[in-house]
């Protein structure tokens, strides 16, 4: 299904009957990630699964985003599809939508998965090359050079960025530096509805200190670390993972069911 917001199309998929429990995917990802979680909840509730703008299905965002835009966008979707007080699903960069929009706005309940939004201590090695980088990007617009100049950026972009950002397109590689430079640890005391955070004990991407963190500045928020996982953790222990949601989320089943 698709509906337009502020002229992005944005692609999404809904099931089930039941609390809105909304997945919101991580970076470079698309619905398909969390189909077998989805597939799971919608015996017991209406399952929202979302492209966000620039992924799957969806438009790329007009301009360079940041988190805030994203959950903005999502306000604004869930207006239209009538959703209120979901159950937020966020893996890595849906993780950071998460956050800011649960410390903004109602929720029900607040999983995050892997979640992104403390913004990582680098290494030495991090800091030359983006200087390295931004010296060369200066030199170039000597005179003699500046014809060059598109190429060989495009080169060292290749060679110093992340295998997210080299596939990116400019406007989504321009989103990613706004998005993984933004942290969001001043927004996690304002999260007031229980939090579950589960996190794969070998996640190198967003590490288990990170859901530490996260667990010390949101009130009421629990952590699960997950043996023999990485930072798919839900994928890497589906079985698992989907017992300990069903456990969270017991009494949102059992409302429905009341309901039903």
């Amino acid at each position: 299904m698709f509906i337009d917001i502020d002229g992005v199309r944005i692609h999404y998929h809904r099931s089930g009957e039941g609390q809105d429990v909304v997945l919101l995917h991580g970076w470079g990802a698309n619905i398909q990630a969390f189909a077998p979680v989805h597939n799971n909840l919608e015996n017991h509730f209406t399952v929202w699964s979302i492209d966000f703008p620039g992924f799957g299905e969806s438009e790329e965002p007009p301009e360079p985003w940041t988190v805030g835009d994203y959950t903005e966008l999502i306000r604004k979707l869930f207006v239209e599809l009538g959703i209120e007080q979901p159950v937020l699903v966020g893996h890595s960069f849906g993780g950071r939508v998460s956050i800011k929009y649960a410390a903004a706005y109602k929720t029900k309940k607040v999983i995050l998965v892997d979640s992104a939004g403390v913004k990582p201590k680098r290494k030495p090695s991090y800091y030359v090359k983006v200087y390295s980088y931004k010296a060369l990007k200066r030199g170039l617009n000597l005179p003699f050079l500046r014809r060059y100049r598109d190429d060989i950026l495009m080169k060292v972009k290749g060679r110093v960025g992340s295998s997210d950002y080299q596939q990116a397109s400019g406007v989504m590689q321009q989103t990613m530096v706004k998005v993984v430079n933004e942290d969001l640890q001043h927004h996690m005391p304002h999260i007031h509805v229980p939090t579950l955070l589960v996190w794969g004990e070998n996640d190198e991407a967003t590490p288990v200190s990170d859901g530490q963190v996260m667990e010390k500045a949101i009130p009421d928020a629990g952590l699960v670390v997950l043996k023999n996982a990485g930072h798919y953790a839900y994928l890497d222990q589906l079985q698992q993972f989907l017992r300990i949601l069903d456990h969270f989320l017991q009494d949102e089943k059992e409302e429905g069911a009341a309901n039903g």
